[in-house]
């Protein structure tokens, strides 16, 4: 998956004059440190990530961890001390008002808390304005304003006006005049924090399922780990101004790596979390005649498996004790009665399939069998605690 954004080494100091603030970072002082020796505050510290077009990336951590720090300098609204912003390898640090000016406009949309609607005009006219200051002719920003409405549930009330709406509704007022530019990303800046937990909901599962059709690439800033899981297909989690660790929802929370990390895991609903893919045994060819495929264990560990015809189409499961006979070349029977689930099925929706003494078949989404469950996977994958001495992104 290429890169669109990366943040290599970006540091921001609140000063006109950073150079003893760095000087002192670079030595290995951190954020503390520096505010009691020189009254500076540090907003980042030496922070490098990378995020895939069409990822849905969250930046998280506690009050004062730099993640808002991190969306405002993306885009300039504050301005870094040190370190490059590529966005499709072109530095944004770089660019003269112009070229920031072109980027605001055409490159970057931000989503705000708290809407930052223009109240004296109507909703259409707030989703047109982006468009507006671009330059756009006023039937072609009207257009385009009509179909993101359509798209985010509100073309009926194109023509109230602000204070008439919900606040769920202003909200998606505020996604669609950032949709409307189609900007390369799209920044939002705890943009769901200030709604109630039914309307935060709502509005959580509306950008999923605008994600599924846009693919957009989109920072998504929160202080909220359930809500990380929820949207995210990786996370960076932030302290102090740094980044302490990064990845996919999964990974983080099965190997959080320090005690900060794993305090913002520890009520994770795991059986939501992870899916079948993320827990099976892969399987591979133990065994292949006229009458059929045998599949084990790809490590050579014991354990039940599965045949297969010559079409690939699944016959059933054979047992541990087979599977050992099937290494010496005897063709087991299989049993017909077996259960398969796709590999994004999650834990919680699989126990619920499960057969007590057999074994899940796992498919892709061509329906090719590649992996198997058992009950024990299942129960780990639900309940297991995150392990800890995970490496650290420093």
């Amino acid at each position: 998956m290429t890169e669109r954004l990366k943040i290599e080494h970006l540091y921001k100091v609140f000063t006109d004059k950073p150079e003893r603030a760095l000087a002192m970072l670079h030595a290995g002082k951190n954020k503390s440190e520096v505010q009691e020796t020189l009254g500076q505050v540090v907003g980042l510290d030496d922070v490098s990530l990378n995020v895939p077009s069409g990822a849905m990336y969250m930046i998280m951590g506690l009050s004062g961890s730099g993640k808002s720090t991190l969306a405002r300098c993306i885009n300039r609204l504050n301005e870094p001390s040190a370190g490059k912003i590529l966005l499709d390898d072109e530095d944004i640090c770089t660019l003269d008002e112009a070229g920031l000016r072109d980027v605001r406009r055409n490159r970057i949309s931000m989503v705000f808390q708290h809407f930052a609607l223009l109240p004296n005009r109507r909703v259409i006219e707030n989703v047109e304005f982006g468009l507006k200051l671009r330059g756009m002719s006023a039937p072609q920003r009207r257009k385009r304003a009509e179909e993101v409405l359509s798209v985010v549930g509100l073309a009926r009330w194109a023509y109230h006006m602000p204070h008439e709406l919900s606040g769920g509704m202003r909200q998606r007022v505020g996604l669609a005049r950032a949709l409307a530019t189609d900007a390369d990303i799209l920044i939002m800046d705890e943009a769901f924090s200030a709604l109630d937990p039914l309307i935060r909901t709502e509005m959580q599962d509306e950008l999923l399922r605008l994600q599924r059709t846009l693919s957009k690439t989109i920072l998504f800033i929160t202080h909220d780990f359930q809500e990380a899981l929820k949207l995210g297909s990786r996370i960076a989690i932030m302290s102090e101004g740094r980044l302490v660790r990064e990845g996919t929802p999964q990974s983080i929370v099965l190997e959080p790596g320090s005690d900060y990390v794993a305090a913002f895991t520890r009520e994770v609903d795991r059986g939501r979390l992870f899916d079948a893919g993320s827990v099976m045994t892969s399987l591979v060819t133990i065994l292949r005649g006229p009458n059929g495929i045998v599949l084990g264990d790809a490590s050579g560990e014991p354990g039940p498996g599965f045949m297969l015809d010559a079409d690939e189409r699944i016959l059933g499961t054979v047992t541990a004790s087979e599977i050992e006979l099937a290494r010496g070349g005897a063709m087991p029977r299989p049993d017909s009665r077996f259960t398969c689930v796709p590999a994004d099925t999650k834990l919680v929706d699989v126990a619920g399939s499960y057969r007590s003494g057999g074994a899940i078949g796992v498919i892709d989404d061509t329906g090719r069998l590649i992996g198997r469950l058992e009950a024990g996977q299942i129960l780990a994958g639900i309940g297991a605690p995150g392990a800890a001495g995970a490496r650290h992104v420093n």
